[in-house]
């Protein structure tokens, strides 16, 4: 597979985008498989670091998604580049190409993953839903119980337990909403932040359909459309704000650098 190859099967997955160069390296890299350079569109990939066409798919998906990411975004994107939102991307895109053919994951088609799979999902996330859904269940009697008493249930959770109040909280809220255990517990934490009991059920259905929490997280508790317009104006001046604060920072330390260079050199 050349690379004329492969940006083809990446226009498969979004043909709507800003047009890009992508290149094959003709060289090993000890550090990374593949680079991004947002100034010049420009996609490199190590093609001597793979040994399969799959594999190289999988790096240039990857850094194809950097490319949506800086393309797309009406704000300067922050070095950090391995965002949220670019994991949601990218997960996408690997959900797509996966669908039409164009990469094939070996979580899915592979035994030896499928059983481990099988195995961890079954007997430990599953089963950690479960169990925090019982201790749920005795979080809320002891919550019972210092009612009865008269006393401070945070304290008791504090002190007592040595449990944190806010993480007390979440177990208590999500036993509350009666929330399917097989999606694990940090997972039951995402979907327990949605207020609608609909939109919930969905957002579980999304876990046991694959999505990842990132993808989740950015459809059912995104910013509405309207915020996300507001969202750059926002932004820029909150940049604005953090950049005024380090030049008066840095005024502030220049002075006192320079008046103890003035010092020294009246010593002298």
């Amino acid at each position: 597979m050349n690379q004329d190859q492969v940006k083809e099967k990446l226009l498969l997955l979004e043909g709507d985008i800003e047009d890009f160069d992508l290149i094959f390296s003709g060289k090993k890299s000890r550090k990374v498989d593949g680079l991004y350079h947002p100034e010049e569109k420009e996609i490199i990939i190590h093609n001597r670091n793979m040994s399969s066409d799959n594999a190289i798919i999988y790096t240039a998906i990857h850094e194809f998604a950097h490319h949506l990411q800086f393309t797309r975004s009406t704000v300067p994107i922050s070095v950090r580049a391995h965002t949220a939102q670019f994991w949601e991307t990218f997960h996408s895109m690997l959900r797509k190409a996966e669908s039409i053919g164009v990469y094939m994951s070996p979580f899915g088609s592979d035994h030896d993953f499928l059983e481990l799979t099988r195995k961890i999902r079954e007997e430990f996330i599953g089963e950690n839903g479960k169990l925090m859904k019982k201790f749920g269940g005795l979080l809320k009697k002891a919550l019972e119980l210092c009612e009865k008493h008269k006393v401070s249930f945070e304290d008791y959770v504090d002190r007592a337990l040595q449990l944190h109040r806010i993480e007390a909280k979440n177990i208590l809220t999500i036993t509350a909403m009666n929330l399917n255990p097989d999606i694990g517990y940090e997972n039951m934490k995402t979907v327990s932040r949605i207020r609608e009991p609909a939109r919930r059920e969905e957002a579980v259905q999304s876990f046991l359909d694959g999505h990842s929490p990132d993808m989740v997280k950015s459809r059912f508790l995104g910013k509405p459309r309207q915020e996300q317009q507001e969202e750059p104006i926002i932004l820029l001046e909150r940049e604005k704000r953090r950049i005024q604060r380090s030049i008066a920072t840095l005024r502030s330390r220049l002075d006192e650098v320079e008046s103890r260079i003035d010092g020294l050199k009246s010593e002298g």
